[in-house]
């Protein structure tokens, strides 16, 4: 009984995610969810995974001991929150070789702006430069990096770089 009350709750949270998820993949992938744990709450429009989680869209994924998908009055995703110990971020763009790939304590995409912030020990590489720094902003469209090393309620942690030359 408790495996089909959490097979409906998936099917029912599916539309949230498959509705919204496209611009993370820019594809009309499936969306595949694994996760040991959905809350699902549909009047305040937000679905939390937890235990293990990992999502993949078509390039896309994002993994985190929790994830709580959110989403706007249309029923449209506005965000998703990845928290863990290292949660981790992976999104391959059509004109690049190598994937955008990062990790943090909490990774928040905001899909409207196609925007990722990775928070706390966070890291990202881009076509093999790699950023270090308390917070990371990646502005996917642009290819655009802000990096900070304050991190709220923390100690600062300092950015560190290695760009690759040109080829």
């Amino acid at each position: 009984m408790n495996t089909l009350i959490r097979t409906a709750l998936f099917a029912i949270a599916l539309p949230i995610s498959v509705a919204a998820l496209p611009a993370m993949a820019q594809n009309q992938a499936p969306v595949e969810v694994e996760a040991d744990r959905l809350d699902l709450d549909q009047r305040a429009g937000t679905a939390v995974y937890s235990g293990n989680v990992d999502i993949r869209q078509g390039n896309m994924q994002l993994r985190g001991d929790r994830v709580e998908i959110q989403r706007n009055d249309a029923g449209e995703l506005s965000r998703a929150v990845a928290t863990g110990g290292r949660a981790y971020i992976r999104n391959q763009l059509e004109d690049q070789a190598s994937p955008m790939e990062g990790w943090a304590k909490r990774i928040i995409y905001h899909v409207a702006e196609r925007r990722v912030e990775l928070i706390d020990q966070a890291e990202l590489i881009q076509q093999a430069d790699r950023f270090q720094g308390g917070r990371l902003e990646y502005f996917m469209d642009q290819g655009v990096v802000q990096a900070r090393s304050d991190v709220s309620g923390g100690e600062p942690q300092r950015i560190r770089m290695t760009l690759q030359p040109e080829q």
